[in-house]
């Protein structure tokens, strides 16, 4: 197979893994919102156990406009902020509207004694709709961005947000409404065939291959909780809530490795199977099928069997079990009556069930293989852990659990990774190296470079999130840690114990870094002259920056890093651009804009620009009072970036810095990094 189909392959897998993460991250938020919609729906519809017309008056507005509607803002906010929330759930509103119409329409012209048709609920055109409202909000803004006279500001974007809205929910009317109309039709349609004739369990060839490949978000969230959802509303419950949900396939494989598999795998198993059953993060189990593909002939088998004992017996889920744990499923389950409550532990017993003795038979005849790949070194869960995070694209807290369990060698060599490997990761690594050598392992190496120049050199490599995937493509053997954090994360705790994990009994285990050996910000030190070497100077500290949002406050730290002759004016552009790759907010309430790694040639010197916020400014959701505009040379500016990497980490220290009068006072307690 050549090169090029298989890059075309992956860039489709990729692609409907972000457009599921995509929807996830829509319906997921609401599913308490689904949840109690679906106790409401379980219990006092007509068909429900308490029969109740008053209360389940709730139920056809909540699941008609309610729910599209919340999928809409978030789906909306997740594009553009709370503007692009509101322009999209507007816009969505004229789909729901347009909708409505033409049903009615037919109905009326409807032959006497045809079925006229029912409500459409339209989760589809919610995600459809207000993503793409936003987006184009988000573009029109940008047309008259800083164009506006002051004073105007408001108006303005009061006016463009609603006009726009109001065009976006007349294009939902007449032109989205039909196609999500027409979509839906063929999808019911679709699943009432296949349940129809007894073939619905056959769906577990697509779906539980799909969850492996983390391709199943696109079809659950954009499909079985749409239909299900509308199948719930007229008789309680539906059994496409289970389709994806039953933990059974992936307990059974668990079990069969708790007894007959061998190494780390049996090792991990019992407590993977805790966290997937109990937990419902089904993720844990497919390293496990990685390791040996032969195993979707279980996890398939344990999913038509759950499904076919549903469709036997009748049941299935009041709403979408969120996570999908026997917990959250037993919650939907028991509100359609006990009877079902009974079916759906049934389905799931029997799933795990033929899933566990289809893996069994599977790792007993591979047995003697297995024993012999252990004895010669081979780590077959932890090549199948990189696999399926590399096919999730972003590390696991939970799966990288499962690596932590077979590390073979100490760890001595830790790389912070980022973009331009002159910012970010140069303060993430000086908070990590005082950890990692405060708890004693002084031999651990903790440096930060650009993932560009990464090889395979390091045993840890630590990124932020959205760049671990680009991490993972240079150095596929480390062990891959993400954090948003890089002042207080807890995943560095959590380095600190796999590098203690990885040492032999006997390893020596030092204290807590001396809280003297750490620089402290001095409470009222007169201002040092500034050296002609200095990165930082007096005119380059500011306590009244005129910036109240992101955008402008990376513009002055540009500017006054133009002024500095520390850059050329491009660099302004390539801070933009790096913001827009991944955040360069640290935490403890410092962000620290620079530039990418294309952006060197615009670098004329090292130097450092500070400002600090009388108000909190809103870095992409966090809370930011100090910004440092960062411009580095050959790496001269990185051993006073760890100083103040240092400094913030400590909230004490960020408090005093606070607590400043003026740029000279703030200028003093800083200056010590020029040492």
């Amino acid at each position: 197979m050549s090169d090029t189909v298989v890059k075309e392959r992956a860039s489709v897998r990729t692609a409907v893994q972000k457009l599921g993460t995509f929807l996830s991250g829509m319906v997921m938020p609401n599913i308490p919102a689904l949840i109690a919609w679906g106790i409401v729906t379980a219990l006092f519809i007509e068909v429900g156990p308490f029969p109740n017309e008053a209360i389940a008056s709730l139920v056809d507005p909540a699941i008609h406009y309610l729910l599209p509607l919340l999928i809409a803002y978030t789906g909306g906010k997740m594009v553009y902020d709370v503007r692009g929330g509101v322009v999209g759930s507007f816009a969505t509103l004229g789909v729901i509207g347009g909708s409505d119409w033409l049903i009615d329409q037919f109905n009326a012209n409807a032959a006497e004694g045809e079925g006229g048709l029912g409500k459409v609920h339209m989760f589809i055109g919610a995600m459809i709709m207000a993503p793409l409202a936003a987006w184009l909000m988000k573009q029109l803004d940008k047309l008259w961005e800083g164009k506006v006279k002051a004073g105007f500001e408001m108006l303005v974007n009061m006016f463009s947000a609603g006009i726009f809205a109001f065009i976006m929910a007349l294009g939902g009317f007449f032109l989205l409404a039909p196609v999500v109309n027409k979509i839906m039709e063929w999808l019911g349609a679709g699943v009432g065939w296949l349940i129809e004739t007894g073939v619905l369990p056959a769906v577990s060839l697509l779906i539980e291959p799909a969850k492996v490949f983390f391709l199943n978000n696109a079809i659950n969230h954009g499909v079985l909780t749409p239909l299900g959802s509308t199948e719930a509303a007229v008789d309680g419950k539906s059994i496409l809530f289970l389709l994806e949900a039953n933990p059974g396939p992936g307990v059974g494989v668990l079990l069969a490795f708790t007894f007959f598999g061998v190494g780390a795998a049996r090792a991990t198993a019992p407590g993977a199977a805790i966290i997937q059953f109990f937990g419902g993060i089904h993720e844990v189990y497919f390293p496990y099928v990685l390791m040996k593909p032969t195993l979707l002939l279980a996890v398939i088998g344990g999913g038509a069997s759950g499904v076919a004992t549903n469709m036997l017996l009748g049941t299935g889920l009041g709403g979408p079990a969120a996570p999908g744990s026997i917990i959250a499923i037993g919650a939907q389950a028991i509100g359609p009556g006990v009877m079902n409550f009974v079916g759906v532990m049934a389905s799931v017993v029997v799933a795990a069930a033929v899933s566990f003795i289809i893996a069994a038979v599977i790792l007993r005849a591979s047995r003697k293989g297995d024993l012999a790949a252990e004895a010669a070194g081979q780590d077959s869960l932890g090549a199948a852990v990189a696999k399926t995070q590399a096919n999730k694209g972003k590390e696991s807290s939970f799966l990288s659990g499962l690596s932590t369990a077979v590390m073979t060698e100490p760890i001595t060599r830790i790389v912070f990774a980022c973009d331009a490997g002159m910012g970010s990761s140069a303060m993430g690594a000086s908070v990590l190296r005082k950890k990692v050598h405060g708890a004693g392992f002084t031999d651990v190496t903790v440096t930060n470079l650009a993932i560009a120049n990464l090889d395979d050199t390091p045993q840890v490599v630590i990124t932020q999130e959205e760049l671990t995937p680009r991490a993972k493509q240079q150095n596929s053997s480390a062990v891959h840690v993400s954090v948003d954090n890089f002042m207080k994360s807890p995943r560095y705790d959590e380095v600190v114990e796999l590098v203690r994990q990885s040492r032999e009994e006997g390893d020596a285990a030092g204290g807590e870094l001396a809280e003297s050996d750490a620089p402290v910000v001095a409470a009222a030190a007169a201002p040092a002259a500034a050296g002609p070497g200095d990165v930082l100077t007096p005119d380059r500290v500011t306590t009244a920056p005129a910036a109240r949002d992101r955008d402008e406050a990376i513009r002055e730290a540009a500017g006054r890093l133009v002024a500095a002759g520390a850059v050329t004016g491009a660099y302004e552009q390539a801070m933009f651009d790096r913001e827009a790759e991944v955040s360069t907010f640290m935490g403890n309430g410092l962000a620290i804009p620079h530039g990418t790694n294309a952006a060197k040639e615009t670098v004329l010197g090292s130097a450092l620009t500070v400002a600090r916020y009388p108000e909190p400014i809103d870095w992409d959701g966090n809370e930011v009072r100090f910004v440092i505009g960062i411009a580095g040379k050959d790496g001269g500016h990185l051993e006073i970036l760890a100083k103040i990497a240092t400094i913030f980490a400590d909230e004490a220290q960020v408090e005093r810095l606070l607590a400043a009068e003026g740029d000279d006072e703030l200028y003093a307690m800083l200056s010590e990094v020029n040492d």
